[in-house]
């Protein structure tokens, strides 16, 4: 299959748009992505791994990705649209807790962070990026692989890997990962999936429900606008602007039979399955009304000199009449 290779260190020059983009179809999906790039990309935060994003995917007409937020300026910690994934050590970028005030830390994906002088990790800010590692991208007709190579910062270094692949003639979409640590520390780190779904765009509210294979515990007050009904997470009123719900959530085992998770809209009438091949280690929900967002973290451990893999599934799909 003929792919074409794009290198990207400090900029690839922007195209069509005023920040690089991708199509990639199977015929069954039609995927819209925003590729990585230091001075035009369309995301330069800190937070999110750059490779990945998606600004729009269809099936038989039907949306399920796009911009859920009002302001937008690359440089906000969540101006993406999804899915995407971030890397916490502990809640922190890796090796914050080391670095000296001017030294660099690690955000994987994103490249050698400045830590300023301050207290303590300040997830949602945007901080000076040192060294943005070196970007290849290999794109196909119906997938595109991103690898990021990192050098040495304060012992730790990776070669990371995603590649997003459309499954032939089917409405599914695979995204699979590498890390490999390439530094002289072990890399220890989480990673979730913040998928920012959009089902037609459709506002948060009863027309969704979120199903696990188990019973799901929310563990925040909900304040009387969702609820857990056994394997079921719904909403009971349409969230309105500035209304969010939030909660960590129990009730998953350790194997990946129950990373399983299917958010459908009645309205719409589609629905997404997500499913993985590692076993959850956190799960959060997080939502919005432009937004519906749960959230499945899985923990990885690299010891120098070894390689880990995980996957991420994505069938999508209409409901029965």
């Amino acid at each position: 299959m003929k792919t074409t290779t794009l290198l990207l260190a400090l900029g690839l020059a922007a195209q069509a748009a005023d920040y690089p983009e991708a199509q990639i179809s199977n015929r069954v999906l039609e995927v819209k992505l925003l590729l990585p790039d230091a001075k035009t990309g369309y995301y330069r935060g800190t937070r999110f791994d750059w490779s990945g994003a998606i600004s729009s995917l269809q099936f038989q007409g039907h949306e399920y990705f796009g911009k859920w937020f009002d302001r937008y300026d690359p440089k906000i910690h969540d101006a993406i649209q999804g899915p995407v994934e971030e890397f916490l050590t502990n809640g922190m970028g890796l090796g914050y807790e080391e670095a000296k005030t001017g030294e660099s830390f690690v955000k994987i994906g994103v490249g050698a962070v400045r830590k300023p002088e301050e207290r303590a990790f300040h997830q949602f800010n945007t901080y000076e990026i040192a060294d943005h590692g070196k970007w290849t991208i290999h794109l196909g007709a119906d997938f595109v692989e991103y690898t990021q190579e990192l050098a040495d910062t304060n012992g730790y270094a990776y070669i990371y890997r995603k590649t997003i692949r459309l499954v032939e003639g089917k409405p599914e979409m695979v995204l699979e990962h590498s890390l490999k640590n390439t530094g002289r520390k072990p890399i220890a780190t989480s990673v979730y999936e913040h998928n920012f779904y959009m089902l037609d765009h459709q506002p948060a509210g009863p027309d969704y429900t979120v199903r696990f294979p188990f019973e799901v515990h929310p563990q925040a007050d909900l304040q009387g606008m969702a609820e857990a009904r056994g394997k079921e997470f719904t909403y009971l009123k349409e969230l309105q602007d500035r209304q969010s719900v939030y909660t960590a959530m129990d009730g998953f085992g350790d194997t990946p039979r129950d990373y399983d998770i299917r958010v459908e809209n009645r309205k719409a009438g589609i629905g997404v399955r997500q499913t993985s091949d590692r076993p959850m280690s956190k799960l959060v929900f997080w939502s919005i009304r432009t937004t519906v967002c749960p959230e499945a973290y899985i923990d990885l451990k690299v010891a120098p000199g070894e390689e880990t893999t995980w996957r991420i599934h994505y069938a999508f799909y209409t409901l029965p009449q």
